[in-house]
């Protein structure tokens, strides 16, 4: 396979949304890839699975809230007064930017509305979560590295 053939691949691998190209002529192959390479905001490294534990299959919830607080409607019952700030997305909580680095808030703290208050980390990616409003840290309802749901409250703010 010539070199004006390649050349005339590639540009057609850059202008499609085709993520690899393979040709086959006779015994020659010539297979062309596509990678990606993003920064990394975050410096986490996966943390290995471990085995479940063997615990009594919990009753079925209807909401998210529910399931939030142990099985009882009343989201404020046993949260202290204040608003609540929910996890978006499921993933795994971390208080802070890497594992060297002090958390992004602390209880009795001011923060701001739009300031970080943590991260979420969720198919690889850390998803920044935001305080929506500004007064102090009353409560963090969560643990550094702790998988959390959709809807589970994190923070009480104040």
């Amino acid at each position: 396979m010539d070199l004006r053939k390649i050349k005339k691949l590639i540009d057609l691998l850059e202008a499609s949304n085709l993520s690899e190209i393979e040709i086959k002529e006779g015994e020659e192959t010539v297979r062309l890839a596509r990678t990606t390479s993003r920064p990394v905001e975050f410096a986490y490294a996966p943390q290995p699975m471990q085995a479940p534990q063997q615990q009594a299959a919990p009753m079925p919830m209807a909401s998210p809230v529910e399931a939030a607080t142990g099985g009882s409607a009343k989201a404020g019952v046993d949260l202290p007064d204040g608003h609540v700030v929910r996890a978006p997305m499921v993933g795994t909580f971390y208080a802070s930017p890497s594992p060297d680095k002090p958390a992004f808030v602390s209880v009795g703290q001011s923060v701001k509305a739009g300031e970080t208050l943590a991260i979420i980390e969720a198919m690889k990616m850390f998803n920044p979560i935001e305080a929506d409003v500004s007064g102090t840290v009353l409560k963090v309802l969560v643990e550094n590295g702790q998988p959390i749901e959709f809807d589970q409250p994190l923070f009480v703010i104040g």
